[in-house]
């Protein structure tokens, strides 16, 4: 436990400092490092024609699709013809049709869910130009739309900010300086970066052996910052090449943390820089960051016990497990740090793994089932805000109604338009997630994929498309999954929790910057107080159990009955 407050003490003051940071970007106000970056995006904005205009909503919105359109067709030739390109040393050939949709939807969305093993499926070129590239505009996307979203809040009109800017700077900014400095430190820790072709070796076994070489470090850097997942190679962060050492594990991790607390820190400070407050995070910011804080808290509390007890089938066996459940994890990271790991993967949506989330035990396997199926812990880099301020808007209409006063947040009404938008946002995610599953279960191309018998089986089947859904990328790894069935339906959910979600924040925000701010008062209910965060806490999970319950009960909780009793 002592390694896990400790990473956690470690990460406060980074997630303060990299939050106002993200303000001033976002606030378009000048950081530090205003002399380099600046020329340079001026040169990217001459060369590429870009007006800075500010955007309307609508505009905002069309201009991020046409960006991702071009991206997502580009990366799609690369890997339908990576065979006959260059850097492709190790002769691979080119992706099946099915795969390629699948894989190119899912490194835009910032998904990273993989039905192929990165170093065999892909050439250096596809990992390079399709992958690594994609990392950064994918996450890029997501940070513009999500701090465009927070500005519409305080704005006194709907035209505001422009998605090219916004664009352009978080990569400029954050993600390749970051990115930069990461690599070098994976590469001095033992990360390969090269492009070198795979070696075959003879083991100590006297048996033969491949090992896959490339450009990993520059993936992996990006992989974490950007919560996006994925990993060079198959087995992703619990190999020696992605992840060789504690100090790369907990680098990794502080990674993925680093940049989804920082958007509320930054969004906290929009608001109280409204109000003239000096602040490291402002009382709205600090409300929002605890109410996830609080559920990430529980759910790690939650793996972490439930894989130190064991297995208790092993137990039967008559096998030690005073370290705990160690099947499926690494030597070298122990408990703590793969249930640490775990839950940070799930709850700020990054993907990537440093243990088989298929050989968690019941109960440890359904909190990152959870986290995804709420995506509002954090989340992915701006997504978990902008989910969670659904519900945060969803809490004060309940709140009021329950004692009688005018829903408002900022003091700008919260009215049926607004409410009914907000409802179908919350419900999108759930009905991809179920829906897709149960068409899964109904159909022989589902079912074919299925390799576990009974409830084990149905939650491969629910974790898949919950981490689909929630664009997470992680997968409990037990399913056969690369046929046409799970790669179109995937990729639908992909595409769908992705830009459908975006599309109604956006719409909500865009009606909500309209309009007029009515002078704050006593009588008004106040968000960014303890009793709203514990009232927040409570609506998500309410929600969520209500919704997920029942398929939890048949999966994760049923399996768990069935070997507690055995």
């Amino acid at each position: 436990m002592f390694q896990i407050l400790l990473i956690l003490l470690i990460y406060l003051p980074l997630v303060l400092l990299m939050g106002k940071y993200l303000n001033k970007i976002s606030m378009n106000e000048k950081t530090i490092g205003e002399r380099f970056f600046s020329p340079i995006e001026k040169l990217i904005f001459k060369v590429c024609g870009i007006q800075q205009d500010d955007m309307s909503g609508k505009k905002y919105f069309l201009s991020m699709l046409a960006v991702n359109f071009m991206m997502v067709a580009i990366g799609y030739i690369i890997l339908r013809t990576q065979k006959y390109l260059f850097f492709n040393p190790n002769q691979i050939d080119n992706m099946e049709t099915t795969l390629s949709f699948n894989t190119i939807i899912s490194f835009m969305t910032n998904t990273n869910l993989q039905h192929y093993s990165g170093e065999s499926g892909l050439s250096y070129l596809s990992q390079m130009i399709v992958i690594t590239f994609l990392m950064f505009t994918s996450a890029a996307t997501g940070y513009a739309v999500c701090m465009a979203f927070c500005r519409k809040f305080i704005a006194k009109s709907d035209v505001n900010g422009n998605f090219f800017v916004d664009f352009t700077k978080i990569i400029t900014r954050v993600l390749l300086p970051f990115s930069f400095v990461i690599s070098l430190s994976l590469i001095w820790q033992g990360v390969p970066q090269t492009l070198q072709k795979n070696t075959t070796i003879t083991t100590l076994e006297g048996k033969q052996q491949d090992l896959a070489f490339g450009p990993i470090a520059s993936l992996e850097s990006i992989k974490h910052l950007g919560t996006n997942g994925g990993g060079f190679n198959g087995a992703n962060s619990s190999t020696p090449f992605e992840n060789p050492t504690v100090l790369t594990n907990i680098i990794e991790m502080l990674s993925m943390m680093l940049l989804p607390g920082a958007c509320v820190v930054a969004f906290g400070l929009m608001i109280a820089y409204r109000k003239n407050k000096k602040s490291w995070i402002g009382k709205q910011g600090a409300v929002i960051f605890t109410a996830m804080a609080a559920i990430f808290i529980v759910g790690l509390v939650t793996v972490y016990f439930a894989e130190k007890a064991g297995n208790p089938l092993i137990t039967q066996l008559g096998m030690d497990q005073q370290a705990g459940s160690m099947e499926g994890k690494e030597s070298r990271f122990g408990i703590a740090q793969s249930a640490l790991f775990t839950t940070v993967t799930t709850a700020f949506t990054t993907g990537t793994v440093n243990n088989m989330h298929d050989t968690l035990t019941p109960l440890g396997g359904l909190v990152p089932m959870f986290n995804m199926m709420l995506n509002v812990v954090f989340g992915g880099k701006g997504v978990g805000l902008m989910n969670m301020m659904m519900y945060m808007l969803l809490a004060i209409f309940i709140a009021c109604l329950m004692i009688g006063r005018t829903p408002q947040f900022l003091g700008k009404r919260i009215e049926a338009k607004e409410m009914k938008l907000i409802a179908l946002c919350i419900l999108v995610h759930p009905a991809l997630i179920l829906g897709f599953s149960a068409l899964a279960v109904a159909t022989v191309g589902g079912v074919d994929g299925i390799t576990n018998p009974g409830a084990h089986g149905l939650s491969q089947v629910l974790y898949e498309f919950a981490s689909s859904a929630a664009n997470n990328g992680s997968g409990f790894e037990g399913l056969a999954d690369n046929s046409t069935f799970w790669n179109v339906t995937t990729g639908l959910a992909m595409f769908f929790g992705r830009y459908t979600s975006i599309a109604l924040q956006l719409a909500i925000a865009t009606l909500i910057a309209k309009k007029a701010v009515n002078v704050e008062t006593e009588t008004m209910l106040k968000t960014d107080t303890p009793m709203f965060a514990t009232f927040l806490v409570a609506i998500v999970l309410i929600v969520g159990a209500l919704t997920f319950l029942p398929a939890l009960a048949l999966g994760p909780i049923s399996e768990f009955l069935q070997i507690s009793m055995k």
